[in-house]
């Protein structure tokens, strides 16, 4: 189930981690990592998001100030376009790889951490490193 909530996050988003984490809240180890991805895919929305508004504020300023210049289209379209798709394909190989390395980790059965995401994770459910139980005193 680990290595389902990595892979899964490719075609079910956060929604396939978030079902992993629900149903199998009982194990720590699945729990880890349905955790750790559903945290990407939330930080993946979120780039997203701020992405997809700065575009739309540039490409609304572009339409009002070329609208007052000539009928043609605005220049960031054909500037701003191409890089936002160059963009979330990055993303989407950022994500791609992510998945399937930790996903093989979780295969092994190691509690492999994700850069800055996994701490998140180990605090959430409150462990330790490799997954250990904090002390509640």
């Amino acid at each position: 189930m680990a290595v389902l909530a990595h892979t899964l996050q490719l075609v079910g988003g956060w929604l396939a981690p978030l079902i992993i984490l629900i149903v199998k809240r009982d194990s720590k180890f699945v729990s880890f990592h349905a955790l750790q991805a559903l945290l990407l895919q939330v930080v993946h929305l979120v780039l997203w998001i701020i992405c997809f508004g700065g575009f739309m504020v540039v490409i609304f300023a572009s339409v009002v100030t070329q609208a007052q210049a000539s009928n043609g289209p605005p220049p960031a379209v054909f500037l701003l376009f191409p890089l936002l798709w160059l963009g979330a394909m990055a993303m989407w190989v950022f994500l791609l790889v992510i998945a399937i390395v930790y996903g093989i980790k979780a295969g092994h059965g190691e509690w492999a951490e994700y850069p800055l995401l996994g701490r998140l994770a180990l605090h959430f459910l409150k462990l330790g490193p490799g997954g250990v139980p904090l002390s509640t005193s």
